[in-house]
């Protein structure tokens, strides 16, 4: 069933080559600005690939890696990356009731997965 031209209850795309089609044709008025797209691994490389593709851009990985609360390893209060990046939702933190040494451990573990 479509609605305004959406599918509606279905998948809203074939899979990620179709959504990075999609998403190029959205971005194409940044083509002459000439830019870098940068990828998630796994699942996001195939969307980028297509919007790179589309864009003559050049395409490049992030490689991260999530801080799951521990509990709830999906639920992530932050994330960390190459170069020493690292960015927390104090929020997330202070509602989850995390304490230092808990963001160690779990940034300890995510950083030996992210070397």
């Amino acid at each position: 069933m479509t609605v305004a031209g959406h599918a509606v209850g279905g998948p809203a795309f074939r899979n990620r080559s179709d959504a990075g089609r999609r998403l190029a044709k959205e971005l194409e008025p940044l083509e002459s600005l000439r830019p870098l797209v940068l990828a998630l691994p796994r699942g996001g490389v195939p969307v980028a690939a297509e919007v790179a593709r589309s864009l003559g851009a050049p395409l490049d990985v992030i490689v991260v890696r999530k801080l799951g609360i521990p509990c709830q390893p999906e639920l992530g209060f932050g994330a960390i990356g190459e170069g020493g990046i690292r960015i927390l939702d104090r929020d997330l933190i202070r509602q989850a009731h995390l304490t230092g040494p808990d963001i160690a451990d779990v940034e300890a573990k995510e950083r030996r997965e992210l070397d």
